[in-house]
C-alpha cells in the first residue's frame, strides 16, 4: 500500500496477520529509504515495527492514550497517523519532528525527548481517567534502558502502590543509545530467560483448585509453593513485587503472541507489565549487527553498504577532543576518572574506558546519580570528569548545587553539546546551562574559541583544585586551527582580546566568536572599528579588563549562543550596574525567551536573528545610540 495515503490507523483493524505482515516490511523499506536520506532515528524504530501495528489494532488511539518513551521510536507511530508523506522533511528545519509533537497531530498526547518520563505522566493520565470517571486505557511504551532512570523507578512504586489501571509495555532490546548497565538490566535479563513462569503458574494455580475444600492452612500452605515456585522459575521477580502483573516474556515481532498477550493484559485489573522482546535494527543488517549504538540515531547512509555519508572536517570533534586529552592527562594523573550517564559512545570515551578499566563509570540512564557519584570521588582525592550533555545536565540541576557546589568539590563537569544542536529539536538545544549553573556559588564556567584552546582548558580543569568548573563545548567538528603539542593551563578568569577597536566593543565566547570577527570585519568597511573580546570564562568575568572597557564609555554588545534570561549578558549587565557604571549603552543578542525547534543550526539562527548581518546592523544601532546620548550632553 502506499503509506503516504494513510491518514489515521483505523484501517488497520481490518487487516489480518498476513496483511499486517506486509505493511510491517512495507514501512521497514520506507523508513530505510527516508532515514537514509534526512537520517534519524533508525534503530529504535525498525525494532519497534510489529509492537506498533499491533498496538494501533488492539487500542483506539487517540482515546486510548500512547507514551512513547524515548520518543525516538516513535517514527512508525507517525507513520500509521498519516505523516508518512512529511518523512522527507524529517528534522529539518519546519519539517516532521524526530520525537512526539502534540501539535503535529491528536494521537501525540505526551512529548518527551528525554528518557524516563512515561510512567510519571501515564500515571497523571490514568489519575484524571479516574476522575473523571472515564475508561480508556494508558499505554506508556518505555525501553529497557529508559527503566533504569530513577524517575521511571519512582512512578513504578507509585503505580504498583495505588495498583492503578495501566499497561506499561517494557519495549526490551537489549540496549539503549549504548549496552544498557546495572542490576535492574540483569534483572531483565533473567526474566528473559525465564520464559514460561506465567504459563507454570497458571498451571499450578488451576491444580490447586481441583483440590477439594481442605482448609485455610493447607490453602496458606499452597499459596507459599507458588511464591516458591516464582522465586525459583524468576529470581526476584522485580516488577510483581511492586504490584505490577507481569507478562512476558513476550516475542514483539510476533503479531500472535502480541495480540494474545495485549487481550490478556487489557482484561487484567490493576498495573499490567508486558514484557516485549524486540531487535533494534530489525530488517536491516548493519542496524541489527551494531551493539554499541552506533545506527541508534545516525545521519544520511548509503542503503546498499551501510556506510554513513560523511561530511569532510579535517578538525577533530569537540566529543572527541575532549575526550582524548582527559584520557592523555589521565596516564600521568591517576586522580582523573570518568562518569557518564549512558553516552560513552556520544562522548567519545569508548577509548578511555578501554585504556582506563577501573576508572570509568557508565552509569546508566541516571544523571542525578552520576553528579552525586562524581561528588563522591571528589571527597576522596579524585578527579572525576563528568561528561554530559547539557540538555540532561539540566536532569542534575539540585546535585551539582547540592552535592558539588555547595561542598566546593574538584568535579570537572564536561558540558557536551552546548549551543543549538539542530536536527533533535527543542528537548535538546543545549542553552539553558549558563543561566542555572551561573547563580551557583564556588562554579567556575568557561567555553574555549576552537579546539586548541579548548585542550587548554581540559587542562585548566584538571589542574584546578579551587572546586568545581565546567567547561562548555559544541556538538560537531572543531575549525581546523594548529593544535599545541604542551599543554598549558590557562589564569581562571582572564578573556583575551582578539581584535582591536575604539568605537565599540563585542563581548562573545565559544561558537559565535567567528560571527563577531566577521561582523567586525564588515564594519570595519564602514569605518567603524569595533574591539572584539573572547570572554572565555563566562564566571568568573575578567572584571579589570571589564571595568577598563566600561571606563572608556564604548558601548557594548554581548553575544551568546545561550539564552539571554540569566545568561552571560545578564551577567554584564549585572555587574555594570552594581559597579555603579551606566547600563544604557550596552546590549544583548542571544536566544531570546523561547523554545528553539528542530532545524539546521544556521537556519536556526538566522529565525532568531543570531548572524553576521543582525550583529552588524545591532551594532550600528547601538553607535548611533551612543552617539544620540552624547548630543544630549
Amino acid at each position: 500500500m502506499d503509506l503516504t495515503e494513510i491518514t489515521n490507523p483505523s484501517f488497520i483493524k481490518k487487516l489480518d496477520k498476513e496483511q499486517m505482515m506486509e505493511l510491517a516490511e512495507e514501512i521497514r523499506v520506507f523508513l530505510i529509504e527516508k532515514l537514509s536520506v534526512t537520517g534519524g532515528h533508525l534503530g529504535p524504530n525498525l525494532g519497534v515495527v510489529e509492537l506498533t501495528i499491533a498496538l494501533h489494532k488492539l487500542f483506539d488511539s487517540p482515546n486510548d492514550k500512547f507514551l512513547w518513551d524515548v520518543g525516538h521510536q516513535a517514527y512508525v507511530h507517525k507513520i500509521l497517523t498519516g505523516r508518512a508523506g512529511d518523512f522527507g522533511t524529517l528534522r529539518q528545519f519546519k519539517g516532521l519532528c524526530g520525537f512526539p509533537k502534540m501539535i503535529e497531530s491528536e494521537h501525540d498526547v505526551w512529548e518527551t525527548g528525554h528518557s524516563s518520563t512515561s510512567l510519571s505522566a501515564a500515571m497523571g493520565m490514568a489519575a484524571a481517567r479516574d476522575i473523571k470517571e472515564e475508561t480508556n486505557y494508558v499505554i506508556p511504551v518505555i525501553g529497557d534502558g529508559a527503566l533504569t532512570g530513577g524517575m521511571a523507578l519512582e512512578a513504578l512504586n507509585h503505580i504498583g502502590h495505588k495498583k492503578t489501571n495501566m499497561i506499561v509495555i517494557l519495549n526490551d532490546n537489549e540496549m539503549s543509545i549504548a549496552p544498557n548497565v546495572g542490576a535492574l538490566h540483569s534483572v531483565l535479563g533473567k526474566l528473559r530467560t525465564a520464559g514460561k513462569y506465567n504459563t507454570a503458574k497458571d498451571e499450578l494455580e488451576y491444580i490447586l483448585k481441583k483440590i477439594p475444600a481442605i482448609g485455610g492452612t493447607i490453602a496458606a500452605a499452597a499459596e507459599r509453593v507458588k511464591d516458591s515456585l516464582k522465586y525459583l522459575l524468576v529470581s526476584g521477580v522485580f516488577f510483581e513485587e511492586l504490584g505490577f502483573t507481569y507478562l512476558g516474556p513476550v516475542d514483539g515481532h510476533d503479531f500472535t503472541e502480541l495480540e494474545r498477550n495485549i487481550q490478556y493484559a487489557k482484561k487484567m485489573e490493576g498495573p499490567v507489565i508486558l514484557h516485549v522482546i524486540t531487535k533494534k535494527g530489525k530488517g536491516y543488517l548493519p542496524a541489527e549487527a551494531d551493539k554499541i549504538g552506533t545506527w541508534h540515531g545516525t545521519g544520511p547512509y548509503k542503503i546498499e553498504t551501510g556506510d554513513f555519508v560523511k561530511t569532510s572536517s579535517v578538525a577533530p570533534s569537540w566529543s572527541g577532543l575532549v575526550a582524548e586529552t582527559v584520557r592523555k592527562i589521565a596516564r600521568n594523573d591517576k586522580r582523573v576518572a570518568v562518569i557518564t550517564p549512558a553516552m560513552p559512545v556520544g562522548s567519545k570515551l569508548e577509548s578511555f574506558a578501554t585504556e582506563f578499566p577501573n576508572r570509568f563509570f557508565d552509569v546508566g540512564i541516571a544523571e542525578q546519580h552520576a553528579a552525586t557519584m562524581a561528588a563522591g570521588l571528589a571527597t576522596q582525592g579524585m578527579k572525576p570528569f563528568l561528561a554530559i550533555y547539557s540538555t540532561f545536565l539540566q536532569r542534575a540541576y539540585d546535585q551539582v548545587l547540592h552535592d558539588i557546589s555547595r561542598q566546593n568539590l574538584n568535579v570537572f563537569i564536561g558540558i557536551d553539546r552546548a549551543g543549538l544542536v539542530g536536527a533533535d529539536g527543542e528537548t535538546h538545544q543545549g542553552v539553558f546551562d549558563i543561566s542555572f549553573l551561573r547563580s551557583m556559588p564556588n562554579l567556575v564556567i568557561m567555553m574555549p574559541k576552537d579546539e586548541n584552546e579548548g585542550q587548554h582548558m581540559v587542562k585548566t580543569a584538571i589542574d584546578y583544585d579551587c572546586g568545581p568548573i565546567a567547561m562548555r563545548y559544541p556538538r560537531g567538528n572543531g575549525i581546523g586551527v594548529p593544535m599545541d603539542e604542551t599543554l598549558r593551563p590557562i589564569p581562571i578568569g582572564s578573556w583575551e582580546v582578539l581584535r582591536e577597536g575604539n568605537d565599540a566593543v563585542i563581548l562573545t565566547f565559544g561558537t559565535t566568536i567567528p560571527m563577531a570577527l566577521e561582523a567586525a570585519e564588515i564594519l570595519a568597511t564602514d569605518g567603524i572599528y569595533v574591539k572584539v573580546v573572547n570572554a572565555r570564562f563566562i564566571k568568573p568575568l575578567d572584571t579589570e579588563m571589564l571595568d577598563g572597557m566600561l571606563a572608556t564609555g564604548m558601548p557594548i554588545m554581548t553575544l551568546e549562543e545561550a539564552v539571554l534570561a540569566g545568561g552571560f549578558g545578564s551577567a554584564i549587565l549585572e555587574y555594570t550596574h552594581d559597579s555603579i557604571f551606566p547600563t544604557q549603552l550596552i546590549r544583548r543578542m542571544g536566544i531570546p525567551d523561547q523554545f528553539i525547534e528542530h532545524g539546521n543550526v544556521e537556519a536556526l539562527l538566522d529565525e532568531i536573528g543570531i548572524t553576521a548581518g543582525h550583529l552588524v546592523e545591532n551594532m550600528k544601532a547601538l553607535i548611533h545610540d551612543q552617539v544620540a546620548e552624547r548630543e544630549k550632553v
